[in-house]
């Protein structure tokens, strides 16, 4: 039976809800599942974990050394709390993408990508070629199956459990070449982008970093997101953390509204999962209308203010 341990991501005292997703797919497999929780002060992020539907026990690991995620500082205490584990799932957020890599390194084994679909313990589907195409990897039945998991493709599993919460120690030696310095992140009182529910989005059809205005204003009236398209962010209007698509971030928000996007498939690649797409462009024929479910056509200038009116 497998027996999986899922890597706990959290930031300024709260778990990431791509954790919850990563659970789910670990329940796709079947087995024990276990959340490991590596801080500093692990209590409160191990609360939160132990609610999540499926999971079995929240194993903690406490050093002033896991203050912040360092993926060459979590990555070996990682790999020795994997031993006896035949599985260890990591979210496919930038965090994971850092840190999953070095432990499988570690552990002597090939990762497994953007993983979105389970066929078996040892068998699972991901997206190549910007998602144009889907492959299917075995992964050897002897080996430790190292994977990120594409949240986008699944659901948060429920709340309402309790787990049991362990303290677990480690005995591995941490690196002396890699340290923390600081960390520059944008602050906003919006949702953050990769796990909002709504998600408002501009592109370059927006023209100007001045013009992004009425998007925040319309992001604001739904409780939304901000995001961008890779033309916007090149023409300087947003940073680049905003970007949505295959070279920015992959996102499933059950309403996306794309304002002034034409829809390149970079950008197609990072929405593909979002429940209801509304596209607004000037341009009839833009790609963002083929996979739209609701499409208005017209001056955005004109339109979000009318939307604005109708939200109240």
């Amino acid at each position: 039976m497998a027996k999986i341990l899922v890597i706990a991501e959290h930031l300024d005292g709260k778990l990431n809800s791509a954790v919850a997703k990563t659970v789910s797919a670990a329940a796709a497999i079947g087995g024990d599942i276990d959340v490991l929780v590596l801080a500093a002060d692990p209590a409160a992020i191990a609360a939160q974990a132990a609610q999540i539907a499926g999971v079995g026990k929240v194993l903690t690991v406490a050093n002033p050394a896991n203050e912040h995620a360092v993926a060459q500082v979590q990555a070996p205490q990682i790999a020795k709390a994997a031993t006896g584990y035949s599985h260890v799932f990591g979210a496919s957020t930038t965090t994971g993408k850092d840190l999953m890599p070095a432990v499988a390194a570690l552990l002597g084994v090939n990762q497994v990508s953007d993983l979105m679909a389970v066929e078996g313990p040892h068998t699972f589907k991901r997206p190549i070629y910007a998602g144009n195409a889907i492959i299917t990897v075995e992964v050897p039945a002897d080996q430790v199956v190292v994977a990120t998991v594409r949240a986008a493709s699944w659901p948060e599993a429920a709340k309402g459990n309790n787990a049991a919460v362990e303290a677990i120690s480690v005995d591995a030696t941490l690196p002396s070449h890699t340290r923390f310095v600081g960390l520059a992140a944008g602050k906003s009182d919006r949702p953050d982008l990769q796990s909002a529910k709504r998600v408002v989005s501009g592109g370059r059809g927006v023209g100007s970093e001045e013009n992004f205005k009425v998007i925040y204003q319309l992001a604001d009236k739904l409780g939304a997101a901000v995001g961008a398209s890779r033309a916007a962010v090149d023409a300087g209007y947003v940073p680049s953390d905003m970007q949505v698509g295959q070279t920015g971030k992959i996102i499933a928000p059950e309403l996306y509204v794309a304002v002034g996007i034409s829809g390149a498939i970079q950008h197609l690649t990072g929405i593909k999962d979002a429940g209801t797409i509304v596209a607004i462009n000037k341009d009839g024929d833009a790609p963002i209308f083929e996979v739209a479910d609701i499409g208005l056509v017209g001056d955005l200038f004109a339109i979000l203010p009318e939307l604005e009116a109708a939200l109240g």
